[in-house]
């Protein structure tokens, strides 16, 4: 019997039959304002809230950033200061473009990305955190221009998660934002699951809609299912008709 963990985010774990098996490295993939890093941060604050410590660790924006955004986007997560003063959700803050890894040979740069996840790693086992963020994985791609480089280093950042045992959501962006024109990108297939986040019709008439495209090893919905991004969260339309979790 797999372990599932519940994301707690309305919907989802119907479509995901309970949860994310435990130790998934799990990929949302979607367009800009499709709500990836808003998905990724409700997953920790409903853990958080059940008592589990998570991590977002921030690429490309500040914390304070993304603090400002959760808060003015989710206004009925009024706890939020207070699950990061208890260090129950933590943002760790990154610059990869600092460890300038589109500059040096391979050799250099596996040093250099080596480091990022050594770090990554270490703040995990001192938190003793068991829901892990990373948004996004996109900035190592423009970054690393090698394809296959690329590739390499985001199996040895998904092996590194599963190694210390937690559960992660990893963001990438999407190359349009339209299901009939989804691409599947090489380094897809590396994760355990995948979860995609769509947006169609004129901006004035956008509609959101969400699919889950894999779950390794477990069973899930197939149905491309809308959803709304509300002051109280995710609220996503589940098909399935079915006991709660």
């Amino acid at each position: 019997m797999l372990n599932k963990i519940k994301t707690g985010i309305s919907g989802i774990d119907k479509m995901l039959y309970g949860g994310i098996p435990e130790a998934s490295q799990v990929l949302i993939s979607g367009g800009p304002g499709a709500g990836k890093t808003l998905m990724g941060f409700e997953y920790l604050y409903r853990n958080a809230k059940m008592g589990n410590t998570g991590i977002l660790f921030a690429f490309e924006e500040e914390p304070s950033r993304i603090l400002e955004n959760v808060k003015s986007t989710f206004p009925e997560f009024t706890d939020i200061d207070d699950l990061v003063k208890q260090g129950k959700i933590i943002i760790d803050a990154k610059a990869p473009s600092e460890t300038a890894l589109g500059s040096f040979g391979e050799s250099r740069s596996t040093y250099e990305f080596g480091k990022v996840i050594s770090d990554m790693e270490s703040l995990v086992v001192s938190s003793k955190a068991t829901r892990v963020v990373v948004d996004s994985i996109s900035v190592f791609n423009i970054l690393i221009r090698d394809e296959a480089l690329y590739r390499k280093y985001m199996l040895a950042l998904i092996l590194s998660m599963r190694r210390l045992g937690v559960t992660s959501i990893m963001t990438t962006e999407m190359e349009s934002p339209e299901r009939h024109k989804l691409l599947f990108k090489p380094e897809y297939f590396i994760f355990d699951g995948i979860i995609a986040l769509y947006q169609t019709g004129e901006e004035a008439k956008r509609m959101l809609a969400t699919e889950i495209l894999k779950i390794r090893g477990s069973k899930h919905s197939f149905v491309t299912t809308p959803y709304e991004i509300t002051p109280a969260g995710f609220r996503i339309f589940a098909a399935e008709d079915m006991a709660p979790y």
